[in-house]
């Protein structure tokens, strides 16, 4: 992977697309991705992706992310999808974020310090120069797809286990479950994240991954569970239960515009920062 955007943008394609526009931002422990959606959720330009690079203190991220819109197309409004808790576009844990090298290296106090409570809603808003707003990304990538009808859980595979519910169309409140103790005295982000799939190989890590969702089943007994993140394409379908779907990666960017929709404001990020 390269520091350069590996797409090109659609040039002066947006004016036929119904706005407001958004910039879609999907943050993640190995990539930074974003695109432009029209007022239906439909992207206004290709998707464009550089790689995560650490240490990333706040200031280095937002600069990163400046750059990697700069040749999208102009948007009225942003959101932004974050690793990590999050609550009225504040941070409130960025475990990818506080490590000197990425996740597995040692913590930075210096990080740690830097990234807590840090307004990334607001410091992103003045850097793309409209209204921001930032949220958990797998509670996006959730909002993309979700039917609205009974409990609905989330589940993003890729450096790490993220997790978002509905109920009837509704986000919850976020739970960092990806921390939380799971197998082994490890939590679900060390037994189940990228760096356990290299360590242990695709079948045990699979293996895992059906053992996590059974664990998520009788914690909360949703009605649907969706699987995406980078990782999800590595199961076999074939094995997953009846009420488990595979999802395309995308959802990360497609559920930008959601974190818009007055169905979810009070609920996702009830506050915009703008320039």
């Amino acid at each position: 992977m390269t520091d350069e955007p590996d797409t090109k943008a659609a040039a002066g394609g947006e004016a036929s697309h119904p706005h407001p526009l958004t910039l879609a931002v999907d943050i993640g422990g190995t990539g930074l991705k974003a695109s432009v959606l029209d007022a239906g959720g439909a992207m206004v330009a290709d998707r464009v992706k550089v790689a995560t690079t650490y240490p990333m203190p706040p200031e280095a991220l937002v600069d990163r992310l400046c750059s990697l819109v700069a040749p999208l197309p102009r948007a009225e409004r942003a959101s932004v999808g974050f690793p990590g808790m999050v609550r009225t576009g504040h941070v409130l844990s960025a475990p990818h974020f506080v490590t000197v090298g990425g996740p597995g290296t040692e913590v930075d106090p210096d990080l740690a310090k830097a990234w807590a409570r840090f307004d990334l809603a607001s410091a992103l808003g003045r850097a793309f120069g409209i209204p921001t707003r930032v949220a958990n990304d797998a509670d996006i990538q959730g909002a993309a797809v979700i039917t609205g009808h009974g409990l609905e859980l989330v589940v993003t595979l890729g450096t790490g286990f993220g997790t978002s519910f509905f109920y009837e169309g509704r986000l919850l409140p976020h739970l960092e479950i990806a921390h939380q103790p799971f197998r082994k005295g490890q939590a679900y982000d060390d037994q189940v994240g990228e760096a356990a799939r290299k360590n242990v190989g695709e079948e045990r890590w699979a293996k895992r991954v059906m053992q996590a969702l059974a664990n998520m089943r009788e914690l909360c007994f949703f009605d649907r569970c969706y699987v995406g993140g980078g990782n999800a394409r590595r199961l076999r379908r074939d094995e997953l239960p009846d009420d488990v779907t595979v999802i395309d990666n995308t959802a990360g960017i497609l559920g930008g515009i959601k974190l818009w929709d007055a169905a979810h404001v009070g609920v996702v990020d009830p506050e915009a920062a703008g320039s």
